[in-house]
């Protein structure tokens, strides 16, 4: 029976990823099978969760996936020994409505699976002001057990001292303590940390973070903890998600890697064939292909390359000829007539839609989506209701095509990052990750 647990937190920033990918690569060291999980709409870390695993890692969200959904893809830890689940945010942390399942907090995960919850906290500033925090986010929530706490970045060991005295008092248990470490912080980027693949010393900083957990963590006692009785329950059919077509072309480099895992696992579980292409190598979709998908990612790093690939570009043309291409986010803005750099220089695109987008007047748009597609697009008609997960700086400077859906943030106020079609093309600011059904 596995052991699982969720890492959790009372705010962003605290060192969750950093520990979890500690914490999962020391315990696969003792020759432990790990599962990864991210709770909430994060397309990098489970990258960095298989760095340090050898194992897929897919998200969970409560907020865009039925409890049946969820069920089946956690049913993936059954065969490891440990179950881990990073979660997002603060650990309550989620939006102001239900969705299928939840708000989107972390929370949400651990009570539905009944895993408990180790809180990473970082006492900077505070002492024992830090176990009235712990012990207000042990008593807020009915069902959501915390287990334990690691302490993050402390300053010295009186530091220590105050703030493991104050969790002695609340009975909260200590289960290690981390001096500040400067040398084992992830890259950071403006849409979160850098990506796995572009991190070129990330499994050496994985194994500087290990030897800091194994000397300042009690990795039995977080054992324990993760020995909740916690069962998958009866064998789950594959996740089965329907796919834009029978062979996918799907764009897949530095600037086109922003897919949900389970999204392209899904489409495999159908029968679905992948052909993936790197636009930034200048190369065009395969002639075998039935469809196009362009991901999201940073097409804004890489635009100049993008706008002198000219045989992807003139592929992919020749492609949406014939046959459908659709774009998120990033895919959706190389789709377009052009993109404007952080630095105010315009590149030219593909054109094959009208949309024109710039990074030079920067504004912030993120938050779950609910669509209602008022056209098809690939592997989904007029009508669907889809959810999923808006985050990027870009402002829309042109989006003349007409509108591919209505679409609500998680209040149900409408935003005007409609997606748009043109021909067999189509492309949405937001990243899918279920259907609403």
């Amino acid at each position: 029976m596995p052991r699982a647990l969720v890492i959790s937190a009372p705010a962003s920033g605290s060192g969750k990823t950093t520990l979890t990918l500690a914490l999962a690569r020391a315990f696969l060291d003792r020759a432990l099978a790990v599962q990864c999980f991210k709770s909430g709409p994060d397309y990098i870390d489970p990258a960095f969760h298989a760095a340090a695993t050898g194992r897929l890692s897919v998200n969970l969200d409560s907020w865009a996936m039925r409890r049946d959904m969820i069920e089946t893809l956690v049913a993936r830890g059954a065969d490891a020994d440990l179950v881990m689940t990073e979660g997002s945010m603060g650990l309550f942390d989620g939006v102001a409505t239900q969705g299928l399942s939840g708000i989107g907090a972390s929370a949400d995960i651990a009570e539905m699976m009944g895993w408990p919850v180790l809180l990473v906290i970082d006492p900077a500033g505070q002492a024992q002001t830090a176990a009235a925090i712990a012990t207000g986010l042990r008593d807020f929530r009915k069902g959501v057990r915390i287990a334990g706490v690691i302490l993050n970045r402390v300053a010295s060991p009186r530091h220590e001292h105050l703030v493991r005295g104050a969790m002695e008092t609340a009975g909260i248990a200590v289960l290690g303590a981390l001096p500040r470490q400067a040398a084992i912080k992830l890259p950071e980027r403006h849409l979160g940390l850098v990506q796995a693949e572009e991190h070129g010393a990330l499994h050496e900083t994985i194994a500087e973070a290990v030897r800091l957990v194994a000397e300042h963590v009690d990795l039995d006692a977080v054992l324990r903890l993760a020995d909740c009785g916690w069962s998958p329950g009866a064998a789950k059919p594959p996740l089965r998600v329907r796919p834009p077509g029978q062979r996918i072309a799907l764009a897949r480099d530095a600037a086109f890697s922003f897919i949900y895992p389970h999204i392209v696992e899904g489409w495999r579980a159908a029968g679905a064939e992948i052909l993936p292409f790197s636009p930034l190598a200048d190369e065009g979709p395969s002639d075998a292909a039935d469809v196009c998908w362009l991901p999201g990612g940073y097409p804004e790093l890489h635009a100049g390359r993008l706008a002198a690939a000219r045989h992807f570009r003139e592929a992919l043309r020749r492609f949406a000829e014939t046959r459908s291409v659709h774009g998120e986010c990033g895919g959706y803005m190389v789709l377009g007539a052009g993109l404007v750099d952080a630095d105010g220089t315009r590149h030219e695109m593909t054109g094959l839609l009208g949309l024109d987008t710039s990074f030079a007047k920067r504004r912030m748009h993120l938050g779950y989506r609910l669509a209602i597609l008022t056209d098809d697009m690939p592997g989904h008609a007029v009508g669907a209701r889809l959810r999923g997960h808006e985050f990027h700086y870009a402002t829309i400077l042109a989006q003349p095509d007409p509108p591919l859906a209505s679409v609500l943030d998680a209040s149900g106020t409408e935003v005007a990052e409609t997606g748009s079609r043109r021909g067999r093309v189509s492309g949405t600011f937001f990243h899918l990750i279920a259907e609403d059904t």
